[in-house]
């Protein structure tokens, strides 16, 4: 049977997260790899931007305006470091892991926005990740108006480029490509959980994609922390649990899942397999 892993880094986890007003997110980010990568040092990350947030510095003058600012950190992230998307290896989770993104300048784009944010706040610019359907962006507002960037390949869009780029989505939900979209709905300001969230989700479906549960198992304890009132969570940490043989972690969430959620439209399918673990 499966044994848990030692706590403490999901206490670290934990601690991070405890106040979803004020979460550090390169410091929470950077956490989710403590599971593949245990002796990680919690100031490895922090202490790799520093240095690069100096060399940014360094060839900014004081004085330089917000625009300038922008195109200068665009300059240094995508030209000088060379960061960019991982096209050949996309689903690999190592593309998740901010001190790889780091070392191997290579990511995808919720990741990548992760450490361009951070450079970007170091420059007094005011960013914010944006969780836009099926492709993580940034963007920045200046007196100019705001600037949408694609942190994957680096490319500045258009209004019209984010609308196009809403057809996947609309295809999906049955509207019709020339229907007006609310763009600015689309382009809300992400918070460092919403953001921490989508990397968690992005993992466990990799995992889940390779019926890795091992390795799955930790992704739904983290989504558990950072949304701990979200019962669905623990339902699905619960069947993954019952996967590795952990009756007691699965009894547990499934019969929290069914009391809490009176109205599950999966509770006939939950109740069968909490059924079969007493």
């Amino acid at each position: 049977m499966w044994t848990p892993k030692p706590s403490s880094t999901l206490e670290y986890f934990a601690m991070l997260v405890a106040d979803p007003t004020d979460i550090p997110l390169l410091e929470a980010a950077a956490s989710l790899a403590h599971d593949e990568y245990p002796d990680l040092s919690n100031q490895a990350v922090p202490n790799a931007m520093d240095q690069l947030i100096g060399r940014l510095h360094r060839r900014l003058p004081a004085d330089a305006s917000p625009m300038a600012r922008v195109r200068a950190l665009n300059h240094f992230f995508f030209k000088d470091l060379g960061f960019r998307g991982n096209l050949n290896n996309y689903y690999d989770p190592d593309n998740s892991y901010i001190h790889l993104v780091l070392s191997t300048r290579m990511g995808i784009p919720i990741s990548l926005a992760i450490v361009w944010l951070e450079l970007a706040e170091s420059l007094d610019l005011t960013a914010h990740g944006v969780s836009f359907p099926g492709h993580f962006l940034c963007k920045v507002s200046l007196s100019e108006g705001q600037v949408i960037l694609d942190p994957f390949t680096g490319e500045s869009l258009s209004r019209e480029d984010v609308s196009e780029r809403l057809h996947p989505f609309k295809r999906a939900h049955g509207l019709p490509p020339d229907e007006e979209a609310p763009l600015d709905l689309f382009l809300q300001p992400a918070s460092a959980g919403d953001i921490l969230f989508r990397m968690l989700l992005n993992l466990r479906e990799i995992h889940r994609s390779h019926d890795d549960a091992m390795r799955e198992l930790p992704i739904h304890e983290r989504l558990v922390i950072l949304r701990p009132d979200a019962w669905a969570l623990r339902r699905d940490r619960g069947l993954c649990a019952a996967r590795l043989g952990d009756k007691r972690t699965a009894a547990r969430d499934l019969e929290g899942y069914l009391q809490h959620v009176q109205d599950a439209p999966d509770r006939a399918q939950v109740s069968a397999a909490l059924s079969q673990l007493i």
